[in-house]
């Protein structure tokens, strides 16, 4: 197109002053208008640039070791998204530098994508280099892992691909992949381990590949305890740990036996199946002052370690600020006394009790007596920084709320006498066993004198906002506070499907749904 323009100029200028001049008079104000309005794009720094792209393709700021499929940052379309940034890289150098600057790979591309960017990445060194996170679709992981292995052998700096299955447990599909990946990328910050591939891992701890890893998953592996904690130690890096369906595992990795190295401390520990581990032990881990220090994130699935007990480890995690138990209950809790769940870091919890029938001596579900227990210790101010509260009862919700005052009481010598315990506002999701969606409500308090607090209507996360349906997936999401009856209490949500309009219009009738939707 640019050869044909010039072309054509060339040949105006033999038809004579005239054409020529009528020319240079187009010219000048074509010229004249174009300049005018210059566009600031072309002479835009690469950190700018870099945000708007970034916001072209909100999938390559996702720096995190998890699979693509359960990381999206938003609920827009990566492949969409991937097409437009790739458009743009095709305006300019510049552009295209700055594109891959933050991130040079393509997200959850399909087969020919892969393909693309594996020619691209293998032709360039400098495009090769700044790759660090490689994500892609669980299908496109599986089928390709030639064209995977070819890709992964030029990126020298890379942190974190989404792998095949087989490549856990010593598929011998995947060992071509896997020897590639400890050749060619030694700064691998995640992986895994599952059943089959106990000789590979025995072997980490004399190896001198991934020795920068910071996450490391097991699950289902037959070793033994001295053997997991020897590699479990070899890394200096090492942060979050998880340990899933180990039959082996006990209290042993915890002690301190002679010749054998010492648990590495960690931020966060995931365990799960692991009945063999108890508070004990798990509390003399805590009690290491290297690990007292770092620790911020445990995470119990069916272990040993009962709701019950928990409190034993807030008591000495001064800087534990995410804890996720998940139990099932058979038996309601006993009469006798329970210390409360205290802490003054905890800012998340996920406290999902559940019980598969109630006890044959009660007709109330066993978990509910826990969750009237949880209750308790948030309003008595034992959990001061919580704000995000995962429970499987949908009863919680009137557990957390006060207790109407009485008509026209004086309220004025206690202005935050609805929620006495209650250090800052509370985002509780809450669900029934059955559902899948969590329901949000939102415990506010009073702002100001005479002015009691309030709670919105419990209702379905994506009713809030209108992004992905994920727990506080959208700040502006959109809430319907319930209004203050006058008396300690709330006004009821609207149940009746008419509503009544002005004087003169009759009545406008609404759905239920709009009726909720405030």
């Amino acid at each position: 197109m640019k050869f044909r323009l010039n072309h054509r100029r060339s040949k105006s200028k033999s038809k004579g002053q005239d054409a020529d001049q009528n020319s240079h008079q187009y010219n000048f104000r074509s010229t004249t208008s174009h300049r005018s309005k210059p566009t600031p794009a072309p002479i835009l720094p690469a950190s700018i640039l870099t945000d708007i792209f970034a916001n072209v393709c909100p999938h390559t700021q996702d720096e995190t070791y998890v699979a693509s499929e359960d990381s999206m940052k938003d609920g827009g379309c990566m492949l969409c998204d991937m097409r437009d940034l790739a458009q743009c890289a095709l305006v300019s150098r510049h552009w295209r530098r700055s594109i891959f600057e933050r991130n040079g790979n393509s997200k959850d591309a399909p087969q020919q994508r892969l393909e693309l960017f594996s020619r691209t990445v293998r032709d360039d060194y400098f495009l090769a280099a700044q790759v660090q996170y490689f994500k892609m679709s669980y299908m496109t992981r599986e089928s390709s892992k030639s064209d995977l292995a070819r890709t992964v052998s030029v990126l020298p700096n890379l942190r974190y691909v989404d792998l095949p299955e087989g490549i856990y447990s010593d598929d011998p599909s995947s060992n071509m992949l896997k020897q590639e990946l400890q050749a060619r990328c030694p700064d691998i910050r995640s992986m895994k381990y599952q059943a089959g591939a106990e000789g590979s891992f025995a072997k980490l701890a004399q190896s001198r590949y991934w020795r920068n890893l910071e996450t490391l998953e097991l699950s289902r592996l037959h070793v033994e305890p001295t053997i997991l904690v020897q590699v479990l130690s070899s890394f200096s890096t090492l942060q979050h740990v998880k340990l899933a369906s180990l039959p082996l595992l006990d209290d042993n990795i915890f002690k301190n036996i002679p010749s054998t190295p010492l648990f590495p401390p960690l931020a966060s520990l995931f365990l799960e199946e692991a009945p063999n581990i108890s508070v004990d032990g798990l509390v003399a881990y805590i009690l290491r002052p290297e690990t007292r220090k770092i620790f911020t994130t445990l995470r119990l699935s069916n272990t040993a370690i009962s709701a019950t007990s928990l409190h034993k480890v807030l008591a000495i995690s001064p800087h534990l600020n995410s804890v996720h138990i998940t139990e099932n209950v058979t038996r309601a809790l006993s009469n006798s006394p329970l210390p409360p769940l205290a802490s003054r870091s905890l800012k998340t919890l996920h406290f999902e009790l559940s019980s598969l029938k109630p006890s044959s001596h009660s007709l109330q579900n066993p978990s509910e007596s826990y969750y009237t227990y949880l209750s308790h210790s948030i309003m008595s101010g034992a959990l001061p920084a919580l704000t995000d509260l995962y429970a499987l009862s949908p009863s919680l919700p009137s557990l957390l709320l006060p207790l109407p005052s009485a008509p026209f009481a004086n309220t004025n010598n206690n202005t935050n006498s609805s929620y006495p315990g209650m250090g800052r506002p509370l985002y509780l999701y809450t669900k029934s066993i059955m559902e899948l969606e969590w329901n949000l409500t939102l415990i506010t308090l009073p702002t100001a004198k005479d002015r009691r607090g309030s709670a919105t209507a419990t209702r379905p996360v994506s009713l809030y906002n209108t992004g992905p349906l994920s727990p506080r997936g959208n700040h502006g999401r959109r809430e319907s506070v319930m209004v203050g009856n006058g008396f300690g209490g709330f006004l009821s949500v609207p149940s009746e499907a008419i509503r009544p309009g002005s004087s003169g219009s009759g009545r406008l009738k609404i759905s239920k749904g709009d009726a909720w939707m405030g």
